[in-house]
């Protein structure tokens, strides 16, 4: 077979070929944002990498990311002050030893990065020391940042550093379509599943030719990010399609609390853009939600006003605009000059100058949009996936637990390096000592034809983000969510003959990806009867001390 590594991945001056007849690999990466961009630099060290990524390497929700990380970094901040905020964000659902793993290793793993090339906003009166923001939810002064733009230095950083690492192979434009695993072969042949499943590899598809090879791996790292093109609107790029998520349900990983979707309070709401996240550190420097007639309301809500956690800003948004029939509300900044706008916000002030925005002298209209995931694949510290031997999850796809019911903000770029260091760590001091390079059968497509029905795939793909945003969204109820699990079980059957009878394209996968994550979504918010941090639904509207626990579902194989 011949695998192409694509010139726009790893900064090869043009596409480069090689040939093999088969393509063996201690860890394979699927995914390329922090999570995954580390896990590959990490582990290539001492061991064959191959990182498989859909688009180009530097295309993830990483790149999109604009606030920061979340690290202790001052004199005056503390390791358990950054804890007690993770808490307390997280709606007494956090996990106390993945906090304390996360903020206690953040440092180090922050520190790490700026030595592989990551460079942050310093301070103007003191060049020596960084800029430090300070988002909702926090009680210090800990956000380090690149300006407005942060998601995109890191890329930069890793990028450049993967392409200088002699054990790391990308392929770039590839997707992946399922995992391959010790049962899924045993049911293949008609036996018996083992007693402990393990992962063996995955299905992958060239984009570009459509053919469909399997990768065999010693250990498989979930890096894929979340799933927020679930939802009609969304902060995150066309690529978070919940692929990692769904290939591990179907693998029969466990998945833990998909209910709670951050919607995160300001997506800038304008014509002539979508999916423009207006960063939360605008808040931090003192920016006002006000009504359209000039009227500030989050006082009304919390306390905290506009530096109150995600979920209760976005929810006091949502209920302002359904209760005065608005289309958005507004962010005003005038407070502040413009030129200290131009220094804090440079790429913000340079996509609203584009469209005749000028903050320094208007509000910013802005409505709530999907953001984050805080559920995902059920993990240890280890970064292990529950289930599954020799599968791990890293990054946004995971469940480790920090979250809890609310992320609070800037901690997901943290939990994406220390736990993609954490799994690098597991897989090299425990290297399967049976042969993990079994023979794998080949892609079978069966009578699958050619379809003359694409047009099909884009309407079904509207038609459940329509449905998650109206019936699955901020606000739910149990009639709601019913609706909800009917219609997705009549797409989901409609979606499964159309992906057995026609040629694979990463369009079908997607969608079929989609369709099994909103489903998830959908069935784990039906089992948290209580509302909790991100989950809020009107027949259950307090919080309830039995659910204190996570939401754990798991496909019956």
């Amino acid at each position: 077979m011949v695998w192409r590594v694509s010139g726009r991945g790893m900064g090869y001056e043009t596409d480069q070929e090689f040939i093999l007849a088969r393509f063996e690999t201690d860890v394979l990466v699927i995914g390329s944002g922090i999570a995954g961009m580390w896990s590959a630099l990490r582990a290539s060290a001492d061991q064959r990498v191959l990182m498989v990524t859909k688009r180009e390497v530097q295309e993830s929700n990483t790149r999109y990311a604009q606030g920061g990380i979340a690290a202790v970094w001052s004199d005056t901040d503390d390791v358990e002050a950054h804890m007690r905020d993770t808490h307390v964000a997280g709606g007494g659902l956090c996990r106390t030893d993945a906090v304390d793993v996360t903020v206690r290793e953040g440092p180090s793993r922050v520190r790490e990065l700026i030595s592989s090339g990551a460079e942050f906003t310093r301070r103007s009166d003191d060049p020596t020391s960084y800029d430090l923001h300070q988002e909702g939810g926090h009680s210090h002064r800990r956000i380090l940042h690149a300006d407005d733009w942060t998601g995109q230095e890191v890329v930069r950083a890793l990028h450049e550093a993967c392409a200088e690492a002699s054990g790391l192979t990308v392929l770039s434009d590839h997707i992946a379509v399922d995992l391959i695993t010790e049962s899924w072969l045993a049911r293949r042949a008609g036996g018996l599943p083992p007693a402990r499943d393990r992962v063996l590899g995955a299905y992958v598809m060239d984009c570009e030719t459509g053919e469909v090879h399997a990768i065999v791996a010693k250990a498989v790292i979930l890096a894929t990010g979340g799933a927020g093109k679930v939802y009609r609107y969304t902060t995150n790029p066309p690529i978070a399609s919940g692929d990692g998520l769904a290939m591990a349900w179907r693998a029969g990983a466990g998945l833990a609390n998909l209910e709670f979707v951050q919607f995160h309070p300001t997506c800038l709401y304008h014509p002539k853009a979508s999916s423009f996240l207006i960063s939360e550190a605008l808040r931090g420097e003192g920016g006002r939600l006000l009504l359209p007639d000039g009227t500030r309301f989050m006082e009304r809500y919390d306390e905290r006003r506009e530096l109150a956690p995600r979920d209760v800003v976005a929810r006091a948004i949502d209920a302002e605009i359904k209760r005065l029939g608005l289309s958005s509300v507004l962010l005003d900044m005038t407070h502040l000059t413009r030129e200290t706008l131009q220094a804090k916000f440079p790429n913000i002030m340079e996509r609203l100058d584009a469209l005749g925005l000028d903050m320094a002298t208007t509000p910013i209209p802005v409505v709530p949009a999907a953001h984050y995931m805080c559920g995902g694949v059920r993990v240890d510290l280890n970064a292990r996936a529950e289930g599954i031997d020799g599968l791990y999850a890293v990054g946004e796809v995971a469940c480790t637990g920090l979250h809890g019911a609310n992320r609070l903000a800037s901690n997901s770029l943290l939990e994406g390096l220390v736990f993609a260091h954490r799994a690098v760590e597991h897989i090299q001091s425990s290297a399967p000592t049976k042969d993990a390079s079994p023979e794998l059968p080949v892609w079978d497509e069966g009578t699958a034809t050619d379809s003359d029905e694409l047009v099909v795939v884009e309407h079904v793909w509207e038609e459940v983000r329509t449905l998650m945003w109206n019936y699955v969204g901020i606000v739910r109820s149990e009639r709601r969510l019913h609706r909800a699990r009917r219609r997705l079980e009549l797409i989901r059957e409609e979606v499964h003959h159309y992906y057995w009878d026609f040629k694979l394209t990463s369009d079908l996968i997607e969608l079929r990806n989609l369709v099994d994550v909103a489903a998830a979504i959908v069935e784990c918010a039906l089992r948290r009867r209580e509302s909790r941090g991100l989950h809020y639904t009107l027949d259950f509207p307090k919080a309830d001390p039995r659910f204190v626990r996570d939401t754990v579902i798991r496909r019956r194989l």
